[in-house]
């Protein structure tokens, strides 16, 4: 066998191990942006100090995208999709009332050029009835002279979003919130013990600090390595920087992103516990943006998504 040929077959018989090797994006996570953020979802969280430039969209979320664009900060139920310049325009009397107005055209002009003639709806008679018939026409031009003006009075409805039928999405309110020293405290500590339980396979301490959502995401990710024979161990996680990006409270739900920079030591081994990716001395430092919920009351916050920054 030649030396090109002996070559090919070692090329060919590396093909499938290069394809079975994790890539080094094996933390918790895996490098990916998933779960929810409420109404924020599908919007970019706002920039920090440390992330200034784009976040990566979420790639998966049982969230629904939103029909039409979210509410702002303060703004109340029923804003959102609605025009500022909805109720702002009031049609005119003629607009509104295209029938009326044609019908009080006609008996006005009719009776005032009956009047100005001599001649009315019963001119055509003599004697008495040609001033009986002039009566007639004038308080029928009282008449509708008075329902004019009534109908003139009478205030429009203006077009709103709450006069539209139910689509499904019913407009809700989000409101920003304030968080104190304790809050971040635990996000670090969930940082910390998240990266622990996946390093572990804790699928149990995994859902008690993440949602159901969160918690499926993960446990598929365990399953994909544990396919390959492989395991990833993460070490000497270290936090280094974090910055609140936004918080929001939605109906019974409180909701905070926070951008959080942190290193760690990132391992993938074989079943063997040979390293076939990252590196048990050189730790790396990692950018995230993570997204905690909790129940208003007695709720412990939970982790609910987590996004790339750019």
């Amino acid at each position: 066998m030649g030396k090109f040929s002996r070559s090919l077959l070692l090329g060919l018989l590396t093909v499938p191990l290069l394809i079975q090797t994790p890539d080094s994006l094996a933390r918790a996570g895996r490098g990916s942006s998933f779960g929810s953020r409420g109404l924020h979802t599908w919007s970019a969280p706002k920039r920090t100090s440390i992330t200034p430039n784009w976040s990566r969209p979420m790639e998966r979320s049982v969230t629904p995208r939103q029909p039409a664009t979210r509410a702002p900060y303060g703004a109340g139920p029923g804003m959102m999709g609605r025009s500022p310049m909805a109720g702002a325009y009031r049609p005119s009397f003629a607009a509104r009332h295209p029938i009326m107005t044609g019908l009080a055209g006609g008996f006005l002009g009719a009776g005032l050029f009956g009047l100005l003639s001599g001649h009315g709806f019963l001119g055509g008679f003599s004697n008495g009835w040609s001033f009986f018939g002039i009566i007639i026409q004038v308080l029928i031009i009282v008449f509708f002279i008075s329902l004019i003006r009534r109908l003139w009075r009478r205030p429009s409805q203006p077009s709103t979003m709450t006069n539209m039928p139910n689509t499904g999405f019913e407009p809700q309110q989000t409101m920003p919130v304030s968080l104190g020293a304790e809050d971040y405290n635990v996000f670090q500590t969930l940082l910390l013990n998240i990266q622990a339980a996946w390093s572990a396979q804790n699928l149990n301490a995994i859902k008690a600090m993440t949602t159901p959502e969160m918690a499926q995401y993960f446990s598929e990710q365990l399953s994909d390595l544990a396919s390959r024979g492989a395991r990833n161990i993460v070490s000497n996680v270290q936090f280094l920087q974090g910055d609140l990006s936004e918080a929001w409270r939605e109906g019974s739900f409180t909701y905070a992103t926070v951008a959080m920079r942190y290193s760690l030591l990132d391992v993938t081994t074989d079943s063997l516990g040979n390293v076939i990716d990252g590196s048990q001395t050189e730790p790396q430092t990692v950018t995230e943006l993570w997204t905690f919920v909790r129940a208003d009351g007695r709720g412990n916050w939970v982790l609910s998504a987590i996004q790339q920054a750019g």
